[in-house]
Parts: structure tokens; sequence; C-alpha cells
């Protein structure tokens, strides 16, 4: 199991706690000091497209140019701006293996999934 966020971010470490409360393993990857690659990105979007990945509600979307926010129209503009930005990634994001079990904090969700 992986969480990938940042390690500052309130919802990654209210994810970590969980995790580590439940006593269930897992790797942290941070964004910003580990980066992310073309391929995460492109794994990532082709499972659950790129509205769930890219956050558009954070500080780093709004400091864009309503330009450059119209400008990432395909998968390709997002990943290239997410990898240029990797804080504009929505987080946590947690991964088994090469598959998405989910993205954000939700611990009812939580519960069903990973404490079965």
């Amino acid at each position: 199991m992986t969480i990938y966020g940042i390690p500052n971010c309130d919802t990654v470490k209210k994810t970590q706690t969980w995790f580590n409360t439940a006593d269930i393993s897992f790797d942290f990857h941070n964004y910003k000091k580990d980066g992310i690659t073309k391929e995460k990105l492109k794994s990532w979007i082709k499972q659950l497209g790129v509205d769930p990945i890219l956050n558009k509600k954070s500080a780093t979307w709004r400091a864009l140019s309503p330009e450059e926010q119209q400008a990432i129209t395909t998968p390709t503009a997002a990943i290239n701006l997410m990898m240029k930005s990797p804080s504009i990634i929505k987080r946590p994001i947690i991964e088994e293996g090469e598959k998405v079990i989910m993205v954000g904090f939700d611990a009812d969700k939580y519960k069903e999934i990973f404490q079965k």
C-alpha cells in the first residue's frame, strides 16, 4: 500500500494517522520530495480520468491565469501541469500495487475498504 501526497497536508496527515491507528502498514510517497512520473499519472488517469486526480479547488489551480486553466483540455496537458506543479494533484491517493484504491480521506470508506 502506498499513500501519495505532501507531508504537511492535513488530509494526508489524517490518512496516515488513520492507517497507523488501524495498524495498516504503508509506504509514503512525497510528491514534492520524490516527484511523480508521467507514467504514474497516466496510469491514474487511465483508471479514474483527469477530474479525480487534478485538484481544481487547490490554491495552485486558482493561482493559474484563466488562460492557463482553459488550456488544460487534454490528459496530456493535465499531466504536464501536474508534473510541473505536483501540489495540484489531489491527495492523498492510495494505491495498492498499480491500482488506485481511493482518492481523498473518508474514514467510513477506509473502514469498508481496508478493514475487511
